[in-house]
């Protein structure tokens, strides 16, 4: 069984904990992913089966699309809503100047990025003072769709690595109240299936082949 798995996954678990189901139902095969989806996030992860994990570098260097709900006004310690929140009121303008191209970002401090061989995170969660790396990211696409008093609708389009949190954040004041990830390169989450339950088996999973996803990705 070689190939990808387009799964929705939802929010409240890790991609680990998506990955760790699949390989189960499917009795232990083994399984890998093409980019991390916050616990918080929902949207489309691509699970890779046999063969396809050896292509990971590939899927993982395709371009995402999201759709975010911010909260506007408000500063976030980890840019979404499980950090510590700080009311500012200060509100970016309507339109916000949104950034295109190849932009410099900070990665934000409760993130999987290690910093001397430890993840962030950790680092963060235990109040230790430390700097993010920088680094250069491409952003496509940022449009905000709709903004209603103290929330806005964002569509953005961006390459491997961009950190949407910090992109939200950098609009001074605001934060991620909900982050979906819609399309990873060709592959659409309008085409995915949740995660099998727990403790079951899945006799007949919607893969797409290794040979076919690897032609989709050419054509794309």
């Amino acid at each position: 069984m070689d190939g990808v798995l387009l799964i929705d996954k939802p929010a409240g678990i890790t991609s680990h904990d998506v990955v760790g189901a699949v390989r189960r139902a499917l009795g232990g095969i083994k399984t890998g992913h093409a980019g991390t989806l916050d616990p918080f996030a929902t949207g489309l992860l691509i699970v890779l089966l046999g063969r396809a994990t050896k292509s990971q570098r590939a899927l993982m260097a395709l371009p995402k699309r999201y759709e975010v709900v911010a909260r506007l006004g408000a500063r976030s310690s980890t840019g979404d809503t499980e950090g510590e929140i700080a009311v500012s009121g200060r509100i970016p303008p309507d339109p916000p100047a949104l950034p295109v191209g190849e932009l410099r970002q900070r990665p934000p401090r409760h993130s999987a990025v290690k910093v001397h061989g430890e993840r962030a995170y950790a680092r963060a969660r235990r109040g230790e003072e430390f700097e993010m790396p920088e680094r250069i990211v491409s952003v496509y696409r940022f449009e905000q769709t709709w903004r209603e008093r103290e929330r806005a609708g964002f569509e953005i389009e961006c390459g491997s690595g961009t950190y949407v949190r910090s992109l939200i954040a950098d609009l001074r004041d605001a934060y991620c109240l909900q982050l979906r990830r819609t399309a990873i390169g060709p592959f659409d989450v309008r085409d995915a299936s949740p995660p099998p339950p727990r403790a079951s088996s899945w006799s007949d999973p919607p893969l797409i082949a290794l040979e076919d996803a690897l032609a989709r990705i050419a054509a794309a």
